[in-house]
């Protein structure tokens, strides 16, 4: 098994390509990748203050990338690249939002019992 198929499929049909060469991932997941990466540097220079309002943002920022893959997945619709790459964008900015908060309650919970 090779290992770079753990973190994508790394369809052709649905991937970036480069001078003849395609992305280590497909268009979703470079967005997702990107997105992560975008908010994590714009973090650093303008501090995030993360409120029960911004979990839920989250979530709804997630809800784009959920629809346009299971609506593709089901055969519903064809999604196109420069779509996968938009929606995976806004849902890697919803998911690092929420993985922040849910690692925050994690501490917040363990710390409380030790």
């Amino acid at each position: 098994m090779k290992y770079s198929k753990i973190l994508c499929h790394r369809i052709p049909e649905r991937s970036f390509f480069y001078k003849n060469h395609q992305f280590p991932v497909c268009a979703r997941c470079t967005g997702f990748y990107t997105g992560l990466a975008v908010f994590l540097i714009y973090n650093l220079f303008y501090p995030v203050n993360y409120t029960l309002n911004l979990f839920i943002i989250s979530i709804v920022l997630m809800i784009p990338a959920a629809v346009d893959g299971f609506t593709q997945l089901l055969k519903l619709r064809q999604s196109n690249n420069n779509l996968r790459f938009i929606t995976g964008f806004v849902g890697g900015i919803g998911l690092i939002i929420f993985m922040k908060i849910a690692v925050r309650i994690f501490y917040y919970l363990v710390g409380a019992y030790l």
